[in-house]
């Protein structure tokens, strides 16, 4: 049996805005594709859009890419033997492989104006019949249509479908597929202010720059045939292609860049690491034996496109929140404290800097659950939630006069919880949620004795007596 051709995939998004996390899976899972099978990965940036093409985008979108922990052999930033790798400087080879259509009859100028099109297309829906080009164009007399291009009528250039052809492809991810070719309407390949669309410029791009497998969303899928046909009449050749199904929200809704839905720049913001996320991106209908965090590699051994569902993935918040908290467990202390170091400035001093640390760790997901501990830990900074105020309310100011004043007689924090125990008589829940909501102004987070020990008798007690005041309504409180 032949071993087969190690896959050349590519990436290959328009510079329009930050990457979300649709599109970031995209990328990922041509990239593990690649990576698993010991094949390349290229990058390249389709900004023939300049209408839709942000100042910046693309700078930011390999910055996200190389946060998500991936690597390209080719790109605009790397090079390569196929560049350039930004399409806007590829109009050279664009317009060769366009008058090769045109010279060999495949193409023909569409002089149809957007109301046109838009009124052809309400006609079709209105009869019940899928909206596609009527063929308007495709009948002038070659004389008639030399004759408004020589008066400078603007025109496209659309693709002659050949009627009476079935295409039929092999979809890596969606298995066999066909397509009537008389269903799909001629299509523009050059728009009429000289730009080529991206039907045509993506298709031939891929093929010379010897991409192999192009994975993409399922809204593309609809594209193949036409993409295929294009090639076909080249003489190029065609990669095989998987149309991934789309990542939505909880409403449903495809993730969009126009609205920023779970955009990697915000995910970064938040304080993610990118091996939480790639967890979560790479199994959004992808299934791994293994429900342990994986390191790109092992999830790049695993990773199979005919293995993805087709169903739409749900983009899942607390799905991302438990890869990220495996993601902390198994950052090295440096790597935590360097982590946290982000969020907020750490003590100088080495042990207590540690301490605050160890004592953090288990309870923090974002970098603004370190910041919203240092300030109640480090600072005595917070306010009271409702749990905690219904705790101090409960154990009265009274109570938490007497436990201050044993909290200050105990000497050591470690020694607190049991001092006011002993002064008070209280045990279990009536002990542990008013000491702990006057110490952090909250009923959960770290282990109470550590909390106590950390901030020593003298500002325990100082806590319990801002609490008692709070309670009694002689102060704002902390």
């Amino acid at each position: 049996m032949a071993r087969e051709q190690a896959p050349v995939t590519r990436f290959a998004p328009s510079p329009s805005g930050r990457l979300h996390a649709g599109n970031a899976r995209t990328a990922l899972c041509a990239w593990l594709l690649a990576r698993g099978r010991g094949g390349r990965f290229l990058l390249r940036i389709e900004d023939t859009d300049t209408a839709r093409t942000e100042p910046g985008a693309e700078t930011a979108i390999l910055e996200d890419l190389r946060w998500l922990g991936l690597d390209w052999d080719e790109g605009p930033d790397v090079g390569g033997p196929h560049g350039p790798y930004r399409q806007s400087e590829r109009a050279a080879l664009h317009a060769g492989l366009l008058a090769r259509l045109e010279t060999a009859g495949h193409l023909y100028p569409c002089f149809c104006t957007p109301e046109a099109l838009e009124a052809a297309r309400a006609a079709q829906r209105a009869r019940g019949e899928p909206p596609r080009y009527p063929g308007t164009c495709a009948r002038l007399a070659p004389g008639e249509a030399r004759r408004r291009l020589a008066r400078g009528e603007p025109a496209a250039l659309r693709f002659r479908v050949p009627a009476g052809r079935r295409v039929a492809f092999d979809d890596l991810v969606r298995g066999p597929q066909s397509f009537e070719s008389d269903a799909l309407g001629d299509f523009v390949v050059r728009r009429a202010d000289g730009r080529p669309a991206f039907l045509f410029a993506s298709a031939v791009d891929d093929a010379h720059m010897g991409v192999t497998h192009v994975l993409r969303g399922e809204d593309h899928l609809a594209n193949t045939p036409r993409q295929l046909l294009l090639l076909e009449a080249l003489g190029l050749a065609a990669p095989r292609y998987g149309h991934l199904p789309l990542v939505v929200d909880a409403a449903g809704r495809p993730l969009s860049k126009r609205t920023g839905a779970a955009a990697l720049a915000a995910l970064r913001a938040e304080g993610f690491l990118p091996l939480a996320v790639a967890n979560l991106l790479a199994r959004l209908g992808h299934r791994y034996p293994d429900g342990a965090l994986l390191g790109l590699d092992a999830l790049a051994a695993g990773f199979d496109p005919a293995a993805v569902a087709r169903a739409p993935a749900r983009f899942d918040p607390a799905q991302l929140e438990r890869w990220q908290r495996l993601a902390l467990d198994a950052l090295a202390p440096g790597a935590f404290a360097a982590w946290a170091a982000e969020a907020v400035p750490l003590p100088d001093e080495a042990a207590r800097r540690e301490a605050f640390l160890a004592l953090v760790r288990p309870n923090v997901l974002r970098r603004r659950d370190v910041a919203a501990w240092a300030a109640i830990l480090l600072e005595g900074r917070f306010e009271y939630d409702e749990r905690a105020r219904a705790a101090l309310a409960e154990a009265g100011a009274g109570w938490l006069e007497r436990a201050a004043a044993a909290a200050a007689a105990a000497g050591d924090g470690a020694a607190v919880p049991d001092a006011v125990a002993a002064a008070t008589g209280a045990r279990g829940r009536k002990l542990f949620h008013p000491l702990r909501a006057a110490l952090t102004g909250r009923t959960g987070g770290p282990a109470l004795r550590d909390v106590a020990a950390f901030l020593g008798s003298a500002e325990c007690a100082a806590r319990l007596r801002r609490a008692a005041a709070a309670v009694r309504g002689r102060g704002e409180g902390p």
